[in-house]
């Protein structure tokens, strides 16, 4: 059942996306280099030498703009910056492996960008080549990266899949052109089912697709469009965003901004999107994810063994995720840590032979029970709030989950919190409620982008 747009009225404001808890705009900041080497260490000797690692590696180049990307990256067509960020890379990671008593276990590598393909086969197959060398690869890893359609070749599926890459992101966003002019991210239709048939041909066991709602020029007649082209591909998970427009960050975006459908269009889009991923045969993973059935998302959220990190839902155990690169967050459970953003300044720092860490959160034993919390909400739709936190609520926060009760968005039930359908819609507006560290800050929620 959809939402009613006095509902979606209601909640459709700034809101964290819970990929961290806390978000990064309320960490502490009081975390050193050494502090992060001692943390990491720590971490190793609890988790990461059973579990093994997950990494992120962040790619950041394009050769061109999308004026809809929020993400961290670095506008440029001349391919000779590609050594000096690898060499950089790769003394970020030995630093790391000078911090492990052991050789690392590897449980996921995920390729994450700007634009990891605009990287040449060869150089992505000498950087991760490098890495494996020097760990042990678990037998049920998962290696991910992201493709941009226009430019991720054979070539570049052929090197990955001989490396034990066996998923692939492309980022679709809308098949419209007149949507794709709007964004400058003009990819025709042949291009992706190239992209998809060579990954399967090459034995990836998942593609995912990544679509965007609420984009300038969207109706619900060209979505259903790319719906319909959607389905002639299949993927085997979706992820279905709500286009998040903070001109005051990304002013590329200003160019569009005219043409964006209105709060109520752009919930209808989220609907009709929704209502046709499920005739199609997917099923609802949790906040923007669809998958098949069959697929393991769909397995560990139906075991309870859902996870949810920097790189979305996973069903990846290992606990401790480093990034490597430029503006990458390492989440290692007892604490966070982010990279410089400047690509430049991220390989000057590693030539001084020093961790790139420009902020960090070390997790306090509160921040643990409300991140798991947090978690459980997002990932299970139900969670066991702990009196401890109960305590702790402000008064305006219970009546807000009291009106949320009453609205069919939630169920209490003994400390118990259950999101029902309906509610999963505003899961983040559920989860800040809880979010001991907004409440403690009164953050400016404005720093975030809406939820629906």
């Amino acid at each position: 059942m959809a939402l009613s747009p006095i509902l979606v009225q209601k909640y459709n404001r700034p809101v964290p996306r819970y990929t961290s808890y806390p978000t990064v705009p309320l960490w502490e900041e009081e975390l050193s280099s050494s502090g992060w080497e001692n943390l990491v260490r720590k971490a190793f000797k609890m988790t990461g030498s059973k579990e093994g690692l997950t990494l992120y590696i962040h790619l950041p180049f394009c050769e061109s703009l999308c004026t809809y990307c929020g993400c961290t990256k670095r506008i440029t067509k001349n391919h000779d910056v590609e050594d000096p960020y690898l060499e950089a890379v790769i003394r970020e990671w030995s630093h790391y492996l000078g911090l492990f008593e052991d050789l690392p276990k590897i449980a996921g590598i995920h390729l994450g960008g700007g634009t990891p393909t605009f990287f040449s086969a060869q150089n992505l197959n000498f950087l991760i080549s490098k890495i494996l060398k020097s760990a042990e690869v678990l037998p049920y890893h998962e290696f991910s990266f992201e493709g941009h359609p226009n430019n991720t070749t054979f070539g570049h599926l052929q090197e990955l899949a001989r490396l034990g890459f066996n998923r692939v992101s492309y980022g679709i966003q809308d098949f419209d052109l007149t949507v794709q002019k709007a964004i400058h991210r003009i990819q025709p239709f042949e291009k992706v089912r190239e992209a998809t048939e060579n990954a399967r041909k090459l034995g990836y066991t998942s593609v995912n697709f990544d679509l965007i709602y609420g984009l300038p020029h969207q109706t619900l007649e060209t979505l259903k469009e790319t719906f319909h082209r959607v389905y002639e591909l299949k993927p085997d998970r979706i992820a279905f965003y709500s286009y998040a427009h903070l001109p005051s960050a990304f002013p590329a975006q200003k160019s569009f901004e005219a043409f964006l459908p209105n709060e109520r269009e752009k919930r209808a889009l989220y609907d009709a999107g929704k209502k046709m991923l499920i005739e199609m045969g997917y099923e609802e993973v949790g906040m923007d994810h669809f998958a098949l059935p069959d697929d393991p998302l769909c397995k560990a959220k139906r075991s309870g063994n859902l996870h949810r990190n920097f790189m979305g839902y996973t069903t990846s155990p290992s606990e401790m995720l480093i990034g490597l690169g430029s503006s990458s967050i390492s989440d290692i459970g007892l604490g966070f840590a982010q990279n410089e953003k400047n690509s430049s300044s991220y390989e000057q720092i590693l030539k001084e032979n020093r961790l790139p860490i420009i902020k960090g959160h070390i997790q306090t034993e509160e921040d643990k029970v409300t991140r798991k919390l947090i978690m459980d909400l997002i990932c299970q739709g139900r969670a066991n709030v702990p009196f401890s936190i109960w305590g702790k609520l402000p008064l305006e926060n219970m009546q807000s989950l009291f009106e949320m009760e009453e609205e069919g968005l939630v169920r209490i039930d003994e400390g118990t919190i259950s999101v029902t359908s309906e509610g999963m819609a505003v899961v983040r507006n559920i989860c800040m409620l809880f979010d001991m560290r907004m409440i403690a800050s009164k953050a400016q929620k404005a720093t975030f982008s809406k939820s629906i």
